[in-house]
C-alpha cells in the first residue's frame, strides 16, 4: 500500500503532527509512505502531484485558521480539480487531520472540508475508528483526548513552540490514526 500525506503547516505544529502520523504508517512493513508539504505559496511540485496520483490513500492535513483550513491548503485543493475532472483520485482512501491553538477552535469545519473534498473526488473516508478519552480520570496526554471521530484533531497553544506542542497524547493519537488508515486501506485495496 502506498499512502501519501499532503499537508500545510504555518508554524510547524501541523508538520509535527504529520510526521507523527507518517511515523505510524512506517511501522507497518506493508506500507510505503510519503510526506508532501504544501509550501508557503500553496504549491506542490509536479513530482508531488504524481505521488498523490499513484497513492492508494491520500491523507489531508492543515492547521485550522479562523475556522477553516489554511488558504495554502485551499489553493492546493482548488488545484486538485484537474484530478477531479480525470477521476484520478476516485476510489482512493482519504482521511484528514488538523491542529489549532484552541481546544475546539472549530476544527470540525476543517475536517468536514477535507471530507467534502474527498467526497467530490469519489474517495472513501477513513474515520478515527476509536473511542475518546472522556471519563473523569482522562488526562490531556491520553489517546484521542480532544475527542474526534471524523478525523484527527490536535491542539497546540498559540504561545507554544514545536518542542512543546502538539503534546504526547495528540502525537500518540496520530500514530493510532495511522493504524486505522492502514486497516481501511488494506481492506479496500484487497
Amino acid at each position: 500500500m502506498h499512502i501519501v500525506t499532503v499537508f500545510h503547516s504555518g508554524y510547524g505544529h501541523t508538520r509535527k503532527l504529520a510526521e507523527a502520523f507518517h511515523l505510524g504508517l512506517k511501522q507497518d512493513e506493508r506500507v510505503t509512505a510519503a510526506l508532501v508539504e504544501i509550501d508557503e505559496n500553496g504549491d506542490i511540485t509536479d513530482g508531488q502531484w504524481a505521488l498523490l496520483d499513484e497513492a492508494d490513500a491520500i491523507i489531508f492535513g492543515s492547521p485550522t485558521y479562523m475556522g477553516m483550513a489554511s488558504w495554502q491548503f485551499k489553493k492546493f485543493a482548488d488545484a486538485s480539480s484537474k484530478r477531479w475532472s480525470e477521476d484520478k483520485w476516485r476510489n482512493k482512501v482519504a482521511g484528514g487531520f488538523t491542529n489549532s491553538a484552541s481546544m475546539n477552535g472549530d476544527k470540525h469545519s476543517t475536517l468536514h472540508y477535507f471530507f467534502t473534498l474527498a467526497s467530490q473526488h469519489g474517495m472513501l473516508w477513513a474515520n478515527m475508528g476509536m473511542k475518546t478519552a472522556n471519563s473523569k480520570d482522562a488526562q490531556r496526554d491520553d489517546i484521542n483526548y480532544v475527542g474526534a471521530f471524523v478525523g484527527l484533531m490536535a491542539q497546540s497553544p498559540a504561545d507554544a513552540d514545536t518542542s512543546e506542542a502538539p503534546g504526547k497524547g495528540d502525537l500518540a493519537t496520530a500514530g493510532e490514526y495511522a493504524k486505522r488508515v492502514i486497516e481501511v486501506t488494506a481492506q479496500w485495496c484487497s
